[in-house]
């Protein structure tokens, strides 16, 4: 797996907004325009590279926004009355309204040589609904992950503190800011990881 860049890499916040994941790997949420979606939009993009890896295709390889939504609700089934009422946009709500009934795929004829477990996992991972989708933590404790699973090495990041993002300040007063950042800052104790261990 090969990472790109960060051109589209937004700070963690409960929140996010905008138009930020490449088509094949965009969440649901964002091809509708919800105007807010959280953190497991990247949930469902690791599940559609995670689906990628295992079949050597992208899952989910539609032309554009509307084709991208239909390839989805082939696998996913189209979604229910409880999830449209979700949506903010009366626009996309009838537009999932006029597509055709469609039942959901089961994931393990789509992954037919996939490990189960993997399989399992990904029918957490690709939930239509992000509000029914697994969460980051949840995925890293799914027994998939259990033989290389290592609590320690999972550290979370602690909440960012952008008090100082949108402030004006004198140059001088900047430099004092970030020498006492410097000092102040204690790198994490970790135990060393089973890769390292000699």
């Amino acid at each position: 797996l090969q990472i790109l860049d960060f051109g589209l890499a937004r700070h963690t916040d409960s929140e996010m907004t905008g138009y930020v994941v490449t088509r094949w790997y965009r969440a649901p949420e964002v091809i509708l325009n919800w105007m807010h979606y959280t953190q497991t939009v990247d949930i469902w993009s690791v599940g559609c590279i995670m689906a990628e890896m295992i079949t050597g295709r992208p899952l989910f390889k539609g032309n554009d926004h509307l084709d991208q939504l239909t390839e989805i609700m082939k696998i996913t089934g189209t979604p229910t009355q409880d999830f449209v009422q979700k949506l903010h946009s009366q626009d996309a709500k009838n537009y999932i309204k006029s597509l055709p009934k469609v039942q959901k795929k089961d994931f393990a004829s789509i992954l037919k040589y996939a490990n189960p477990l993997a399989v399992n996992l990904l029918e957490k991972m690709l939930v239509l609904d992000a509000e029914k989708r697994v969460t980051a933590a949840e995925a890293l404790m799914h027994p998939y992950f259990e033989p290389i699973h290592d609590p320690e090495e999972e550290i979370e990041a602690e909440k960012y503190d952008d008090t100082f993002d949108n402030m004006d300040l004198p140059l001088d007063e900047w430099k004092c800011i970030t020498y006492k950042e410097i000092l102040n800052f204690k790198p994490p104790q970790t135990s060393e990881s089973k890769e390292t261990a000699v």
